[in-house]
């Protein structure tokens, strides 16, 4: 009974895993160095109602999201006077992938089977059969910046890919995180 439960809980934790899309996290922009540790924030696109993606719905998520986050790394929101100011913003752009399948479409039993050289009347020339996919690619930028130098900390970029639209508030959330938490490990004084 075990045995015949173990093979199925395999096969899906193996699709979870290979289904997820991979995030990648860029540091760009630095004018200065993190010289403190920063207490406090504001985000701009909430107190001036800057709006950083094309989609309502995902722009709000992020804006709670984000605030939520860095509080929970114990930082407090403080539109007067914070020590951090960070804007967001997205990049959406939509874009095609060649997929190349140089498989021939029978396998070596059954139909192909007579022919010595492998040869495939219906694969003319022997060419690889190339298909288009679309996908979005979607980055979400974080900028930091220092009120009283005025001045870049630095700009982090979590890109990602999204082949289904409805997965795309999922994916934007899964990037803010990891912008935030490489911004959290960041956020260490190297001098007093």
């Amino acid at each position: 009974m075990k045995m015949n439960l173990r093979l199925p809980i395999c096969l899906v934790a193996g699709l979870i895993l290979f289904s997820c899309s991979s995030i990648e996290v860029f540091k760009e922009n630095t004018e200065i160095p993190i010289r403190k540790s920063y207490k406090s924030f504001v985000i701009v696109n909430k107190e001036l109602g800057m709006q950083g993606f094309s989609d309502q719905k995902i722009d709000e998520m992020i804006k709670s999201e984000l605030q939520t986050q860095l509080e929970l790394a114990g930082m407090i929101y403080d539109p007067k006077q914070p020590d951090l100011v960070i804007r967001y913003h997205s990049n959406e752009d939509p874009r095609q992938k060649e997929i190349v399948n140089n498989m021939n479409p029978y396998p070596f039993w059954g139909y192909r089977i007579y022919d010595p050289w492998f040869f495939n009347p219906y694969n003319f020339n022997n060419r690889p059969r190339v298909s288009t996919s679309n996908y979005e690619l979607l980055q979400v930028i974080l900028d930091f910046l220092d009120p009283v130098q005025d001045k870049y900390l630095m700009t982090l970029t979590a890109v990602t890919e999204v082949t289904n639209p409805k997965s795309k508030p999922k994916l934007a959330l899964k990037s803010l995180k990891s912008a935030t938490e490489t911004f959290v490990n960041l956020n260490h004084p190297t001098q007093n």
